[in-house]
C-alpha cells in the first residue's frame, strides 16, 4: 500500500468518524426542543455532574463515577443543541462551555489521582512500570494541549482542526468504559497516548496552512 493511499484511507476514516459524531449530535435536537433550561444552565449542570464523578472516583466507586462522566457528556451535548434550537448561540456561551470543560477534565482526573494514591481505587494502579497518577497527569496535559492546538491554530487561520481520535467526547467515553470494566488504568494509558498522538497530528495539519 502506497503512502498516499494510506493517507487517503486515514482521511476517509476521519470523515466517517466525524459524520458519526454529527449524527449523534443531530439526534439530540428533538430532545433539546423540550428542555426548559438555558444553555448556560446546562453547562453548569454538566460541570456539577463532573464534580460528582470526581468524588465517586476519589472514593473508589468506579461504576457510579463512569455513569456520572457519561451523564455530564450528555449535558455537554445538550447545551449546544438547546442553543441551536432556540437560536441563542453566543460567543460567550461557547467560551463558558470551553472553560467549564477544562475545569471538569482537571477535576475528574484529580479524583482518579486521589483515589489511586489513597488506595480507594482497588485495581491495578500501575502500567508500564508507572503509577496511575502519572498516567492521569500525562492524559490531562495531553487533553489540555489537544484543545489548545485547535483553538490556537484556528485563530491563526488553519481549518479543519478537529482531526484526531482524542477529542473530549472520545476521552470521556474511554474513561467511562475503563471505569465500567475495571480496566481504568489501561483506559487512562490509552487516553494519555492518543492525546499526544492527536497533538502531533494537529501540529502537522496546521503546518500545511500556517507555513
Amino acid at each position: 500500500m502506497t503512502k498516499q493511499k494510506q493517507i487517503t484511507i486515514r482521511e476517509e476514516g476521519i470523515i466517517i468518524f466525524n459524520q458519526l459524531k454529527s449524527t449523534i449530535r443531530s439526534s439530540i435536537i428533538p430532545i433539546a426542543k423540550f428542555v426548559p433550561l438555558s444553555p448556560n444552565t446546562l453547562t453548569f449542570l454538566g460541570f456539577a455532574i463532573s464534580v460528582l464523578a470526581a468524588g465517586m472516583f476519589a472514593n473508589g466507586f468506579l461504576i457510579i463515577g463512569g455513569i456520572f462522566v457519561l451523564l455530564s457528556g450528555v449535558f455537554d451535548l445538550l447545551d449546544g443543541a438547546v442553543a441551536r434550537v432556540n437560536n441563542s448561540i453566543t460567543t460567550f456561551g461557547g467560551f463558558l462551555d470551553s472553560v467549564c470543560d477544562r475545569y471538569a477534565d482537571a477535576i475528574v482526573f484529580a479524583g482518579v489521582i486521589y483515589g489511586s494514591i489513597t488506595g480507594s481505587i482497588a485495581i491495578n494502579s500501575h502500567a508500564l512500570g508507572m503509577p496511575l497518577w502519572f498516567w492521569c497527569i500525562l492524559a490531562l496535559i495531553g487533553s489540555y494541549i489537544v484543545s489548545y492546538t485547535r483553538s490556537r491554530a484556528e485563530a491563526e487561520g488553519a481549518i479543519n482542526m478537529n482531526i484526531g481520535l482524542a477529542e473530549r467526547s472520545e476521552r470521556m467515553i474511554l474513561l467511562s468504559i475503563g471505569a465500567f470494566t475495571g480496566f481504568l488504568t489501561i483506559a487512562i494509558v490509552i487516553i494519555a497516548l492518543i492525546t499526544h498522538i492527536t497533538i502531533v497530528q494537529r501540529i502537522l495539519h496546521a503546518r500545511k496552512y500556517l507555513e
